[in-house]
């Protein structure tokens, strides 16, 4: 489902990724039921953590070591489970994207885990996780524009080009959309990230998007 680099995966030899492939999903821009459980939601990670307590979570420090290692500025550039979770924490709600997005996005809050998604049938080929390179652009999900990378980012790529910036930006063009039917899921993981956070990830997620999309999972 996904090749790591030899480079990555020697400068990390413990980091993991896990994935699932759904096929037939059917995905609306509101569900009702959906809105109701992310305020449930919200609600339980408030009782739980503050903005002050956040950083010292096992999750948000094994992301925030792993971005400080690759040269990347956490309180400035935040793995996409911590940025929803600060999200919660100062009182907004999760955002309202479409059902599948909602459903991980739920999963992800839940877990701390970052998750990607990705339209399957906008992707050719393998998808490659590597080093990125100098110079090179990158077109993210709700950006005006593209904008050039340092050379120390993780990145993935299919063979038309970058789809993530690896673990919080996904690509525009491989974006899922009320009209995705296939969708490709990764569970982001980190360096000394137990295997067992990914699977209990994989796992919710994967429920939340049997409840709220449907499909078949496939791989």
């Amino acid at each position: 489902m996904i090749v790591i680099e030899k480079h990555v995966a020697g400068t990390f030899p413990s980091l993991q990724v896990l994935g699932a492939r759904i096929e037939g999903v059917r995905i609306v821009e509101y569900d009702q039921r959906l809105e109701v459980l992310k305020s449930e939601v919200a609600a339980d990670i408030r009782s739980k953590l503050t903005i002050g307590t956040l950083k010292d979570h096992y999750l948000m420090r094994k992301y925030r070591d792993f971005f400080w290692k690759i040269g990347v500025d956490p309180t400035k550039t935040r793995p996409a489970s911590e940025a929803l979770i600060r999200r919660i924490l100062a009182g907004k709600p999760i955002p309202t994207i479409n059902s599948f997005v909602d459903s991980y996005n739920i999963a992800s809050a839940i877990s701390g885990i970052p998750i990607a998604a990705f339209d399957i049938d906008a992707i050719k080929g393998s998808i490659m996780m590597r080093f990125s390179k100098v110079g090179e652009k990158f077109g993210g999900i709700g950006m005006e524009k593209e904008f050039e990378l340092k050379g120390n980012e993780v990145v993935l790529e299919d063979e038309i080009g970058l789809i993530a910036v690896y673990p919080y930006r996904d690509a525009d063009r491989t974006k899922v959309t009320t009209a995705s039917k296939n969708v490709m899921l990764l569970f982001c993981g980190a360096p000394e990230v137990d295997g067992k956070y990914l699977i209990a990830c994989k796992e919710e997620c994967l429920r939340k998007v049997s409840v709220f999309c449907g499909g078949s999972v496939v791989g």
